[in-house]
């Protein structure tokens, strides 16, 4: 069983394709639902109908993760937000769905890749982030059936 606790969403992109460059200034919202649309994504998000059969239609993250990266390397403030996941979750062993079909609030999800943590993380989070975030970035899954996800739900996977 686990609860999601945070969703987001973000209209433009701040790291991707940001290389070598300044980072964007979209922000990111906290939403109390999300419309998940099979094989496109998230309607209002950034990569949703980014491109065909992307594998990180929708992204999660373990709230343990965050809880315990802020209390690791003494980051009290790192927000969830600023890793730019859209489903915080609490009580899900992320890694244990790669390769997985799983269904949350009706909607199933195909597991595909742990999200690696990329160069911003450091700057985002805090340093030393993005090397202990290496196996716990979270989880990029592609949208298999349509329907909405709601904060504070408890569901089994």
């Amino acid at each position: 069983m686990f609860r999601i606790e945070h969703l987001f969403i973000s209209p433009g992109h701040n790291f991707f394709g940001h290389h070598g460059q300044p980072a964007g200034e979209h922000p990111i919202a906290a939403v109390e639902q999300i419309e998940c649309v099979a094989g496109r994504g998230i309607r209002g998000d950034r990569f949703f109908d980014h491109k065909e059969d992307y594998k990180g239609q929708i992204t999660f993250f373990a709230m343990e993760a965050l809880e315990a990266l802020r209390r690791e390397l003494n980051l009290p403030n790192a927000q969830p937000q600023a890793t730019r996941r859209n489903v915080f979750v609490r009580g899900a062993d992320l890694n244990r769905l790669i390769g997985r079909e799983f269904k949350i609030q009706g909607v199933r999800f195909a597991g595909v890749e742990e999200c690696r943590p990329c160069d911003w993380m450091d700057q985002a989070l805090g340093p030393g982030a993005r090397a202990w975030l290496q196996g716990r970035g979270g989880l990029r899954c592609r949208i298999l059936t349509s329907g909405v996800l709601r904060r504070d739900a408890t569901e089994g996977v």
